[in-house]
């Protein structure tokens, strides 16, 4: 297979138009100040303004550059919104203050995000996480799609890294509810703006060129590595003819990046247990043999959790982003405006990645403890003796694809100078999937069977790996290398929307107003998955099936120099890589079926979920104009939703023990179930300001807003997990007649624009959230599957001298004593000679008990917080500093100490931001400095068990230069991640990691012209 980086049409296209408009408009130059002393401009900007004066609530518009200019231009979005609003403004046409739009609004207070390949994605505010934050796009609802690894997705998240900045003007963030804008933004309603012709008369163009450096690039094998430096190119094109009645906006932007992370992970999680319980996982109680080799024992009323596994990877990643915007407008008169745009985006990602790791079976172990009550781990270690466990050395090659459509229409009719009305219709898309024939994820595991003692040293940010090998081997043998297990998992998802909206206001003639309006609005979703996956993972094929020659002998330690502890010298330090393509295909030659080894279309899994909601509002707004003047709006929102939720869920036939504690659970043909639900809610909101002076400002906002579940917790059916393992599995079924989250929102908030360009604001706030989804977990037998674990076979092996812990023994006895019996398929010995094959589960075997998760509408929680704002110009000296910091909490914590299911606010932490700057005429250099505290990002560590997992306090500087050679040309710098942070995630300790990652500096150098 050819691995070369194929570029889309899509954006060979998109190149070639930035590249055809760079002529013409060279050959059209326009002086702007020119252009707007004309006849044709006056005339439009006559009549915008006639208009914003005729509608008290439409936000004054400031026309600046710079670094200054944006942030003053934030500051008046702040200062004169209906409610609290915080926003970021474009420092000049194509150009925003950060290239990543999450990025951009993690400097404002509340704000904070989460980050995927080592930069910002999605975005939390105030504590409440990215499903329950709203993205609208010019006021319409947006699509959001995404993708799981192992299954389908549930987010409803927007990623804005699908999204370049170069086409957005403003960004608002309405951090209280309003009636007129649609519901599902608990947290916050985000809009993103963009350019609209006629806002902006005359011609306007400029197009860009960066050098994208990616320092995590380097860091990475050989194999693994793409381009040391990649493109990015960008142009916008904006012009008003015919006397200002028509206008056209065009943006193209087309970007590539070639990454890399290195991590260091337990991502199978860690089982916990108390003190005095014996149970499969346990470390041995005092006085019991092996409790000799504990340190530091646990007490009997303490918590300690041990690993399940520990895995190094490395991976190289290549990204295409294109987006496209065209925007046309026309006004045949002054008080009428039509407006038609097309919005595309395109993310595609090809991924490769390499991975060495080690599985724990709970034999013999020594271990060494913190004190309690909740002990953490020092070190961990299994006796293995002889070496003949497995060292997996896993690789992976897929390539995803996300694409963003957004086609809409919108008209504005100011039919009297007190009565105004507005249709927009807009129909939108988001679909990801797999762009490979491997799928979405795919995963080859390979292995050589030569581990002994396995020791993990927890005691440093990297958990360090030491294997014992066999006597007389020092570096690991290619020639006792073969295929073991694979998957190809294939996940797919699709958000349709349908928004119809009519909006209208009557101004009165004591200047109060009244805002109403109605929608309709459609969503439909599919989320979907399939796995090809072989359950072989003693060994699918034989050694001899591989030359040794592809196999590729590596380091571990280089890959991992930012994180401490990885220079320790106990580390196993060597792994092989292997060319995913060329191994794949010896292992489906070997097979004898190709189809073993590719990804299916096929959905074995898929929902389809329809939410059709229909709306109405109304909002009455007055100022009074006493001593201290006071603004009022109140309103209501009526909202009704009708959900019809079918899903294809796989019908379970059977269990097979395919390794020593991987039991495989078997699917026939699946079928489809369908379930309803639906909900109505009248929320009201009410925002008052008071203008104590003409530059201090008090504000006080109530308001009711909703949050929809997720997709998943919504699932009209029941799904099992394929693997379990010997003391059961796990599955998780939907509910749509759940209620949304409902939350009721408290600010008040003090404003004091004490300068120019300068000001200081302290805000408090509080939601009260009822309807928090939690998951239940019971305990059931679908489907009445018969297990072999502690089944008739395994008893008998048992009584004939097999330790019950001991599964190779009882699995080794089975094959030899009942190879051809019933349910027994006995394969090729491994090339340590213990037996393969499997073991199915018969009559008269036990029932096996699945954990099945249930969401239900069952908490209610509050949190609150304070905001603390200030911006501040140092006179004319061109220097600046902005600065804000968030504090947030809630009674709902996670109890490290409590083992079983418990629920707690995920995503509360507090956070900063630090951003000084300095600019003249020729100079502009800003550094940027976000900070974000550890906080709770999930219940579940992929253990099976409720477990806590924590992200740990982050910190990013980032620095950007840019220098104006003349009033046409700026030369442009950009470092990101200047200190080379490291991302680190733990269970109940922070001995107990989850995820370390590396990622790297990353650097951008480039020019934009302006004409």
């Amino acid at each position: 297979m050819n691995n070369q980086r194929s570029i889309p049409k899509r954006s060979i296209l998109t190149a070639a138009l930035l590249l055809a408009l760079a002529n013409p408009l060279s050959a059209q130059q326009v002086d702007e100040d020119a252009a707007d002393e004309s006849g044709t401009d006056s005339s439009a900007s006559d009549a915008k303004k006639a208009k914003a004066e005729d509608d008290p609530q439409q936000m004054e518009t400031i026309v600046v550059s710079g670094i200054r200019g944006s942030l003053t231009s934030s500051m008046n979005l702040k200062r004169d919104s209906v409610g609290v609003v915080d926003g970021i403004v474009a420092e000049d046409i194509g150009k925003f203050p950060d290239s990543n739009l999450a990025e951009s609004l993690q400097r404002i207070s509340g704000v904070s995000i989460d980050r995927s390949i080592g930069e910002g994605s999605r975005v939390t505010v105030r504590g409440v996480g990215p499903d329950f934050n709203l993205v609208l796009l010019n006021g319409r609802q947006m699509p959001a799609s995404s993708i799981q690894d192992t299954s389908p997705s549930n987010s409803r998240a927007f990623d804005f890294a699908n999204l370049a900045s170069e086409a957005i003007a403003e960004v608002e963030v309405y951090k209280t509810s309003r009636s007129s804008t649609p519901t599902g933004g608990i947290g916050a309603t985000i809009n993103i703006k963009t350019a609209r012709p006629l806002e902006n008369p005359g011609l306007r163009a400029n197009y860009g060129i960066n050098g994208v450096i990616d320092t995590s690039n380097d860091n990475l094998p050989g194999m693994l590595q793409g381009d040391s430096v990649t493109p990015e190119v960008s142009g916008i094109f904006s012009n008003t003819m015919a006397d200002g009645k028509f206008g056209v906006a065009l943006t193209g932007s087309y970007q590539e990046r070639d990454l890399g992370y290195n991590q260091a992970a337990v991502p199978n999680g860690w089982r916990a247990f108390s003190g005095d319980e014996n149970n499969w996982g346990t470390i041995p109680q005092p006085g019991t043999p092996g409790s000799e080799n504990i340190i530091n024992r646990p007490g009997p009323t303490d918590i300690y959790s041990v690993p399940q596994n520990l895995l190094y990877s490395v991976n190289g990643i290549q990204r295409q982003r294109t987006n496209g915007q065209l925007t046309l407008q026309y006004a045949p008169a002054d008080n009428l405006t039509a407006t038609l745009d097309y919005t595309y985006s395109e993310n595609k990602l090809q991924n490769k990645r390499s991975e060495l790791s080690a599985w724990f079976n709970f034999g013999p172990s020594a271990s060494s403890w913190t004190d309690g009550p909740v002990a953490g781990p020092i070190f961990y270690s299994e006796i293995i003796n002889p070496a003949t466990s497995d060292v997996a050395m896993g690789g992976a090659q897929f390539a995803t694809k996300n694409e963003n459509q957004s086609l809409g229409f919108n008209l504005d009719w100011a039919l009297t100078d007190t009565f105004g009305l507005e249709f927009d219709f807009h129909k939108s898309s988001a679909e990801s999937g797999a762009d490979s024939i491997f799928g979405s994820n795919a995963v080859l595991g390979t292995a050589g069977f030569f581990r002994g003692t396995t020791t993990v040293d927890f005691s440093r940010d990297f958990p360090v790996l030491s294997i014992a090998l066999p006597p007389g081997m020092t570096t690991i043998d290619p020639s006792r290398m073969l295929v073991t297990g694979s998957s190809f998992r294939n996940s797919y998802m699709k958000a349709e929307i349908e928004q119809t909206q009519i909006k209208g206001h009557f101004d009165f003639a004591d200047y109060s107003r009244l805002d109403f309006g109605v929608s309709l609005n459609n969503v439909d979703n599919r989320s979907a998955f399939s796995n090809v996956q072989r359950d072989t993972w003693g060994g699918a094929t034989s050694p001899a099936d591989y030359p040794d020659d592809i196999w590729n002998l590596e380091s571990v330690r280089p890959f991992f120099g930012s994180i401490n502890g990885s220079n320790s010298s106990a580390l196993f330090n060597q792994f092989f890589t292997f060319d995913f393509d060329t191994v794949r295909q010896l292992a489906a030659q070997a097979a004898g079926d190709e189809s073993l080894y590719l990804a299916s279309d096929v959905f074995t899994t898929d929902r389809r979920t329809a939410e059709d909601s229909r709306s109405a509002y109304l909002q009455y707004s007055n100022t009074w104009d006493t001593a201290m003047p006071i603004h009022a709006a109140v309103g209501v929102r009526y909202e009704s939703t009708d959900v019809r939720s079918t899903a294809l869920v796989p019908t379970a036939t059977g269990i097979l023990w395919v390794a020593n504690n991987e039991f495989s659970v078997q699917f026939g043909a699946p079928g489809y179930t369908t379930l309803t639900g639906d909900y109505s809610y009248l929320l009201p909101n009410l925002d008052l300001a008071i203008d104590l002076s003409e530059t201090m400002k008090l504000r006080g906002s109530y308001g009711e807003s909703i949050g929809r579940p997720g997709w998943g917790d919504i699932q009209g059916g029941q799904t099992l997990s394929q693997l379990a393992r010997i003391n059961g599995g796990f599955g998780a079924q939907g509910n749509p007649a759940l209620k949304p989250l409902l939350s009721q929102n408290f600010d008040l908030s003090f404003e004091w624009y004490y300068g120019e360009s300068s000001y200081f604001s302290a805000g408090f706030f509080r939601k009260n959230i009822d309807n928090y989804i939690g998951v239940t977990t019971i305990q059931g037998t679908p489907f009445e599957l018969h297990t072999p674990a502690m089944g008739g076979y395994f008893n008998e092996a048992v009584s004939n001298g097999c330790a019950t812990s001991d599964l190779t023994c009882i699995r080794n006895y089975i094959f030899l004593n009942h190879n051809g019996d019933p349910g027994v398929v006995r394969g090729p010995d491994d090339a340590n000679g213990n037996q393969t094959g499997t073991i199915a589960g018969l009559p008269g075997d036990p029932i096996a008990t699945f954990a099945i998760t249930v969401p239900a509408n069952q908490r209610s929680a509050s949190l609150d917080g304070w905001e603390f704002n200030v911006q501040h110009m140092f006179g004319d000296s061109g220097f600046g500093m902005s600065a804000n910091y968030t504090i947030v909490d809630s009674g709902l914590q996670y109890d490290n100490y409590s083992l079983g299911e418990q629920f707690a606010l995920e995503g509360l932490s507090d956070s900063a931001n630090l951003v000084g700057f300095y600019e003249n005429d020729k100079w502009s250099i800003r550094a940027a400095y976000n900070w974000r505290d550890e906080f709770l990002a999930g219940r579940f560590d992929g253990s099976g068990q409720p477990n806590p997992v924590y992200t740990e306090a982050y910190g990013q500087l980032d620095l950007s230069v840019g220098y104006e050679w003349n009033e046409n040309l700026t030369f442009q710098a950009e470092a990101i991640n200047l200190t080379d942070e490291i991302q680190r995630l733990h269970g109940r300790t922070r001995n107990q990691v989850l995820y370390v990652t590396q990622t790297g500096p990353r650097y951008m150098l480039g020019f934009r012209y302006k004409f």
